[in-house]
């Protein structure tokens, strides 16, 4: 098991769902996680699950679009456990449609919460890092920022755009012993994917050379890996977590 006693992680998007398996996961390796998220209630609820579990965890409502919202985060984190270590920038939305259908609201909404609200996130946190001459930093792209999809131009433009983000800021970080590196999932079990039709999940599995659909967990287990010393001389990279799906 990864070993995060004495640090403290910061997963955006993690009251629920993949976020939360996330942050469950950082705990578990002794992290002091931070459940940011903009649905307060129930990041509230999220964090008093972890600590009825006895890990160390706060809930900090977080509205990643909004830049002194975010300084507000990071502000209340400083004060509370003194150290930044890790970041996950996971918030993310859907706002599907194919592209002459899309509406320009839609399209401004998904770009400014899944490209915009990270790079926030990420500036705000690197500057405490850089002090600390230490950090990690992980990004949640996916698999169609990497192939596009018919109906996600928003999405998929956002996820790209994720990548030249975790590229550029690994460059411009690496000096001072931060790493910067992104995981683009493919098709992973949420309750999002749970309500699609049979015969979709039966198409997205028949391309899926594992023929099974990823878990949260084997999402979970390759951020603890980037965020570990282990992965101390890995940064500016793309890991695919898809079961082949892109090869």
């Amino acid at each position: 098991m990864m070993d995060f006693k004495g640090k403290t992680a910061l997963i955006t998007g993690s009251a629920r769902g993949i976020g939360k398996v996330i942050a469950e996961k950082l705990a578990e390796c002794g992290a002091r996680v931070v459940i940011s998220d903009v649905l307060q209630e129930l990041a509230d609820i999220t964090a008093q699950e972890f600590i009825g579990k006895g890990y160390t965890a706060i809930a900090i409502k977080t509205d990643v679009t909004n830049a002194s919202d975010v300084e507000h985060t990071i502000e209340e984190i400083l004060a509370k456990f003194q150290t930044l270590d890790i970041v996950v920038n996971n918030a993310g939305i859907t706002k599907d449609a194919l592209m002459i259908r899309m509406s320009e609201e839609d399209w401004d909404r998904v770009i400014n919460i899944n490209l915009k609200g990270a790079f926030l996130i990420t500036q705000s946190a690197a500057k405490v890092m850089m002090k600390q001459r230490s950090g990690r930093i992980i990004n949640i792209s996916s698999v169609v920022g990497c192939m596009g999809n018919a109906g996600q131009a928003n999405y998929a433009a956002s996820k790209a755009g994720l990548i030249g983000l975790t590229k550029s800021a690994a460059k411009e970080l690496a000096g001072r012993g931060i790493t910067v590196n992104a995981i683009a999932p493919g098709y992973i079990m949420t309750e999002m994917t749970e309500k699609l039709p049979q015969a979709a999940k039966d198409a997205f599995l028949s391309n899926i050379p594992l023929k099974r659909a990823g878990t949260p967990d084997d999402i979970a287990g390759v951020v603890a890996f980037l965020a570990s010393d282990s992965a101390g001389y890995i940064t500016g990279q793309v890991i695919g977590v898809n079961g082949g799906l892109l090869m």
